[in-house]
């Protein structure tokens, strides 16, 4: 077989790693290929002083690579939406295949891309775009591909686990572990998308579509973040034998797909609950196998770098196979994808923590009680804390059962309107993730 000439655009953190694994480990990736994998080109605006590429051509215009008629696959880790997709698709039409990282453009272009590589028969592989180093992607769409997928749970941003990780342990406010977090590198100078769950709505939307064999649909995820979790609730939860992680969450019902993102009160004794620091892990539930947990890192160059050679390997075994004998983008077959909606949130079925501030009076509590079980909403623990000493407000925990967002969103406006209730009602959603 001949060698398998491989293009990088881009030489950033992920490009550094993905060269330096593929010139390390030459000799062992040859041998599972059966050819050896050359860098051929790399695309990049500026050198990396990190990075030796020895006597690598370098082109200052990535989309110079995607033309190269000696590239066989290019490999996207510019980042970004704009040029990536404009990158992306100028190869496909070239005939190249394609591996990236880029979980934003998979999440919210990636039907249009593989329509796109599907006319063109090539492939587009994605490894590397959800959970880092985890070979969660090749588990969902090749290890489970005899099960019917139920539900799956995943900590799948880093930042934000390693942000609660360390108000739980240190007992410290959210602010001050962010700004760490920043110096550490681990977020960005504007953090939205890290600790509002933007970076893990892309994650999900497309473990989703490949656990349940339905088009990519970003716009419909439920996105919350954890700027609001208090160092109280973080207590409280422990206090009660739970932990706080910030869950990708996607379940199959029979009404609906479930597609949200927020945090979300899980058992202790749950292994995922255990997984801290900028540690990723995700929980899949199966009806064959039942749970299975994927655990390790979810970002770093070589962790990455590690997913964008492993699906660099997969697409050169296959380089000259028929469309038709490779593992489908989404898992299922394109003409087999499934309309079954994504339910909103107000559909969704889920018990709930909630934590208010009542005037320390008779009949505050009696009437909260009453609320709630006008709408329906079963109370599993109540627990009424003392008050501060010279305060009259009393910290007041519920634990309510399984009930429908919408009602609970109902209950809650009128418990807020209470003339003893003090200040908005916070509410965290709970999860055994018991299959």
């Amino acid at each position: 077989m001949n060698p398998v000439k491989v293009g990088i655009c881009g030489l950033g953190t992920v490009g550094s790693g993905t060269f330096a694994v593929l010139t390390r480990n030459a000799a062992e990736i040859a041998a599972r290929v059966g050819a050896e994998i050359v860098v051929a080109e790399i695309g990049a605006r500026r050198d990396n002083p990190n990075c030796n590429t020895g006597d690598v051509a370098i082109n200052r215009d990535i989309f110079a690579v995607a033309e190269n008629p000696d590239i066989d696959i290019l490999v996207e880790l510019v980042g970004g939406t704009t040029v990536a997709k404009e990158l992306v698709l100028k190869a496909i039409a070239n005939g190249k295949h394609v591996v990236t990282a880029n979980k934003a453009l998979i999440a919210e272009y990636g039907n249009e891309i593989f329509a796109a590589a599907a006319e063109q028969g090539v492939t587009v592989a994605f490894e590397a775009a959800v959970a880092g180093g985890i070979p969660i992607i090749k588990a969902l769409r090749e290890g489970l591909a005899g099960n019917k997928i139920q539900w799956l749970a995943g900590i799948i941003n880093g930042t934000g686990n390693f942000i609660l990780t360390e108000m739980r342990e240190k007992g410290r406010d959210f602010n001050d572990v962010l700004a760490e977090a920043q110096a550490l590198g681990y977020a960005e100078a504007d953090p939205t998308f890290d600790v509002e769950g933007i970076d893990a709505a892309h994650k999900l939307v497309i473990l989703a579509s490949l656990a349940f064999g339905i088009p990519l649909q970003f716009d419909k995820v439920y996105t919350e973040g954890i700027s609001r979790i208090a160092q109280e609730d973080v207590t409280y939860a422990e206090q009660l034998g739970y932990r706080i992680k910030h869950l990708g969450i996607a379940r199959d019902t029979e009404k609906g797909i479930e597609l949200r993102v927020h945090p979300t009160l899980i058992p202790e004794k749950r292994l995922i609950a255990n997984v801290n620091g900028v540690m990723n892990a995700v929980l899949v539930q199966s009806d064959a196998v039942g749970p299975t947990l994927y655990y390790g890192a979810g970002a770093g160059s070589e962790p990455t770098a590690s997913a964008v050679v492993a699906d660099i390997v997969d697409v050169a075994r296959t380089l000259k196979a028929e469309p038709v004998h490779r593992v489908p983008y989404l898992s299922f077959q394109s003409s087999s994808l499934s309309s079954h909606p994504v339910l909103p949130i107000d559909d969704v079925e889920t018990a709930y923590y909630l934590r208010m501030s009542a005037l320390d009076k008779p009949g505050v509590l009696s009437r909260v009680a009453q609320i709630l079980s006008d709408d329906g909403i079963s109370i599993e623990a109540l627990i009424q804390k003392e008050p501060a000493d010279g305060a009259n407000l009393v910290p007041v925990i519920i634990l309510t059962n399984r009930t429908i967002e919408g009602k609970l969103s109902a209950a809650v406006s009128r418990i807020e309107g209470l003339e003893g209730i003090v200040g908005d009602v916070t509410r965290i959603r709970v999860e055994s993730l018991a299959g």
